[in-house]
């Protein structure tokens, strides 16, 4: 007896047994992914054991991805790292963002209210990333930030308010994964001092890069947040020689008001 397949059954199986097309694709995603994580280059060996390949394997797919310029490889220690093909990609992204369309107009209006420098950002690969930048109008002084390049989570306001959102074991993971390097003599590099720095942004609601990541600059961010969805997080800096505690308690109050309305309006979007 011949058995009678409708049309839409044989569809439903097909889609059952779908398989990627071409598995080197998934192999080369899990070798980006591994770059994007890492802190540091990393070596043929290392890739090849995180990604559960050989290193034949792995050589060949990096080769290509080297070819096609979405990793490069230093020439004197050999070791892999994400390549600049991606950029164009990521510039994609961040011009479709709906974090970007959303909060860009609510940035703008805190813009004209202080000017002073504004980033927009994400959470990416334990860092920070760049989504936007709002230049001061008649300061003359400007940051060296630029659109697509990261920042730590512990040396930066949006990366710190950002930590404060993260459970415990999220915070003990990434400080077990991250070395705190200084990059000027105020960078916190004490585990406990850190955690005491993240446990005030919790009560505050902002966070503070206190001249942590570059000398004589101050910066104030916080997270957009709704629920356990992460969107990202927004800062504002400025010189140092400019911060007052006047000026510091009215720029806690507007960021606040306007972490509250971009929330709202993804909320209802």
């Amino acid at each position: 007896m011949v058995e009678i397949v409708s049309y839409k059954e044989k569809v439903m199986k097909m889609e059952k047994e779908k398989k990627p097309y071409g598995t080197v694709l998934v192999r080369a995603s899990k070798i980006m992914d591994f770059l994007a994580e890492s802190t540091a280059t990393e070596c043929l060996k290392d890739i090849a054991s995180a990604t559960g390949m050989t290193t034949s394997t792995t050589l060949k797919i990096l080769d290509t991805l080297l070819m096609i310029g979405y990793v490069t490889r230093d020439k004197g220690s050999k070791e892999y790292s994400l390549g600049p093909s991606l950029v164009r990609y990521a510039n994609k992204y961040i011009n479709d963002s709906v974090l970007v369309k959303v909060a860009t107009p609510l940035l703008e209006e805190l813009h004209e209210l202080v000017d002073e420098t504004i980033h927009l950002g994400i959470y990416s690969g334990n860092e920070v990333m760049y989504l936007n930048k709002l230049e001061p109008k008649k300061q003359s002084i400007y940051m060296t930030s630029k659109v697509g390049s990261t920042r730590p989570l512990y040396s930066s306001a949006m990366g710190k308010a950002i930590l404060a959102t993260f459970t415990e074991k999220e915070l003990v993971d990434y400080l077990a994964k991250t070395e705190l390097v200084p990059f000027t003599a105020n960078t916190m590099t004490n585990t406990m001092a850190l955690r005491a720095d993240i446990d005030k942004v919790k009560g505050l609601g902002v966070a503070f890069d206190d001249e942590e990541m570059e000398q004589d600059c101050f910066c104030i961010g916080a997270t957009i947040r709704l629920e356990d969805n992460q969107y990202g997080a927004f800062s504002v800096s400025m010189p140092k020689f400019r911060v007052t505690e006047a000026k510091k308690a009215e720029l806690i109050q507007l960021i606040k008001a306007t972490k509250a309305g971009i929330e709202k309006e993804i909320a209802e979007g």
